[in-house]
């Protein structure tokens, strides 16, 4: 296949960033929302039911139609965010959203102060369903909402505020060049091929690519800049809950994925109280590696002698056929989004790091960002981002304002993806070695999803705790850092001196705040849905697929019921442990 075929086709959305239809849709969009402004705004309250359902109808169909332009930027920045076009069109964007936010802000808020009575009486309209779960997520941020006036003045400054300081964060790692010595010679490596590197038989070339890769961040003028980000984030956000009055920096994260304070501190403290696991693993991994301990730069060493390589084509294919075992019809969409190039598969200059897929909207292909590096884990990746694909694809079956799953649930499918695959190639895979590597591979995906997530989100809220006071220099964020990443490597892991910035490239800390507890969540509850499905078979299926395609329409608790899951049940948590405690005692076994 030709590199040009791994790219995306973004002319699925529209011909060209120059083109007649794109600028007739950004173009119209200020008018759209300011007729709906004129047709509404103070009058919600004194509509009946009927005539507010009928604002919300309209209301979701210009969200719908307002989604595509918006992403379609949003793909080209995260292709080529050195592009001037692209960064002239996603600057364009950010402006226009800023003016649509600051128009449109006052329909949730008239929504959100409705009498209880007239919401009750809206709510029990039988073509009101769609939109009951949505109404009732924004009734729950009623005690921190301020005056419309004031809520719009907080949206315009966002603009040369928290979203301009996204940018540049984005802007700047996009950017950053590496080189370094590989294989007799300097060479230039992106960020993301430096950390494939990380799965290098070399314990050298291991160390050397983390170092590299971590350092570069801590160059005077990128530490400069990266610092100051963090700091002016973590103080924006700690004074926007001030001024909403919210009791922590985490709370709206928890609001909004309907979760309560409580019920997230027993998520993570049940994951602390299991850091044993890993620490056992990774004592495992120094001896299958032959050494005294490993450094956190060999975590994800290969064990097999020879590390085998995926071209994409069979990587691919394997993604696919995993998915299709499970359902044809799944492999069906999984494979759509490769025949119609709705992947960008290498990396290169420019483009975002990492992986990503990008849901629009219910009449709107989703697209996935890969960089793909021909290893074991990429193929793991493929599957995770095939998973939020599916996801997507499935739930436009809901409305624009049920489209996205609630923050918990939004790794449900990726993860249980990767769950599926890992059991195929374990089910078909002859080579003891190679069945060792893929253990240790799901094993050690579960402790980056459950223990690792853990981490970033304690040191996110030390992050945001210790900024009240005042300005954090960048060694005292290095140090906040390494004392959570140490909580879970205890004695058996050895942090490499660069792993001190390790914090300063992990753009959740900087678009999604909190985000991080989510996969812990999902990673948990997929172990719950596969053992499920384990017992059941085929049974299982309808409920999983009822699951996916109820998108962001019910609260997590009630979706995982589709599935005949309890998160609520004593001891669930605990049980997604006891299950990698078994995998890593059949590791033993192998070893």
């Amino acid at each position: 296949m030709s590199q040009p075929d791994l790219t995306w086709n973004t002319a699925l959305l529209y011909p060209a960033p120059d083109s007649a239809e794109l600028e007739a849709d950004l173009a119209s969009f200020d008018q759209l929302a300011n007729d709906f402004r004129t047709k509404y705004f103070e009058k919600i309250a004194g509509l009946d039911a009927a005539s507010i359902l009928a604002s919300l109808q309209e209301y979701e169909a210009m969200q719908t139609r307002m989604a595509k332009p918006f992403c379609y930027s949003h793909l080209l920045f995260a292709s080529d965010s050195g592009n001037e076009t692209h960064r002239a069109l996603s600057q364009r964007c950010s402006e226009l959203g800023s003016r649509l936010s600051q128009a449109l802000l006052f329909f949730d808020l008239e929504l959100m102060n409705l009498p209880d009575d007239l919401f009750a009486q809206l709510c029990n309209l039988p073509d009101a369903a769609p939109f009951v779960h949505f109404l009732e997520g924004i009734r729950k941020f009623k005690p921190y909402t301020l005056q419309e006036n004031e809520e719009r003045l907080l949206t315009r400054k966002d603009l040369t505020g928290s979203s301009a300081f996204t940018k540049l964060f984005d802007e700047l790692s996009a950017s950053l060049k590496y080189q370094m010595e590989f294989e007799g010679e300097l060479q230039d490596f992106t960020g993301e091929e430096l950390l494939s590197l990380l799965h290098h038989p070399s314990a050298d070339v291991r160390f050397s690519a983390q170092t590299c890769f971590l350092e570069k961040h801590a160059e005077s003028g990128n530490a400069l800049v990266f610092g100051t980000v963090f700091n002016t984030m973590t103080l924006d956000h700690g004074q926007e809950m001030e001024l909403r009055g919210y009791g922590s920096a985490i709370q709206p994260t928890n609001i909004g994925n309907e979760l309560t304070d409580e019920a997230v501190e027993h998520l993570m403290q049940t994951t602390e109280a299991n850091y044993g696991l890993a620490q056992d693993y990774f004592r495992l991994k120094a001896k299958m590696l032959g050494m005294d301990k490993i450094r956190n730069c060999d975590v994800y060493a290969p064990v097999a002698e020879a590390q085998k390589k995926y071209e994409f084509d069979e990587a691919r294919d394997l993604t696919v056929a995993a998915y299709r075992n499970f359902d044809p019809q799944f492999g069906e969409i999984i494979q759509a989004f490769f025949d119609e190039r709705r992947v960008d598969v290498l990396p290169r200059q420019g483009k975002s790091g990492g992986a990503f897929a990008m849901g629009i909207s219910p009449v709107d292909p989703p697209f996935l960002l890969l960089n793909f590096t021909n290893n074991l884990r990429d193929i793991a990746t493929i599957a995770h981002e095939a998973g939020h694909g599916l996801h997507f694809v499935l739930s436009q079956k809901q409305n624009s304002l049920n489209y996205h799953a609630p923050l918990p649930l939004a790794e449900t499918a990726s993860v249980f993806g990767e769950m599926l695959l890992t059991r195929m190639l374990l089910d078909t895979e002859t080579d003891p070695e190679v069945r060792k590597s893929l253990l240790c591979a799901k094993i050690e995906d579960i402790i980056a999803t459950t223990f690792r997530q853990t981490v970033l989100t304690r040191f996110e809220m030390r992050l945001h705790a210790e900024r009240q006071n005042g300005l954090l220099s960048n060694e005292r964020i290095s140090q906040l850092w390494l004392e959570e990443n140490g909580k879970l490597f205890g004695d058996s892991v050895e942090m490499i001196p660069a792993y001190a910035w390790g914090w300063s490239y992990i753009s959740h800390f900087i678009h999604s705040r909190f985000y991080c507890y989510s996969y812990t969540f999902a990673e948990l509850m997929v172990l719950a849905l596969y053992q499920q499905y384990r017992e059941t078979g085929d049974a299982f299926k309808p409920g999983y697929r009822a699951l996916l395609e109820s998108g962001g329409a019910l609260s997590p608790a009630n979706t995982a019921k589709l599935a005949s899951i309890d998160i609520e049940s004593a001891g669930f948590w605990q049980k997604g442990y006891d299950f990698l405690g078994e995998l890593i005692e059949e590791l033993k076994g192998m070893v």
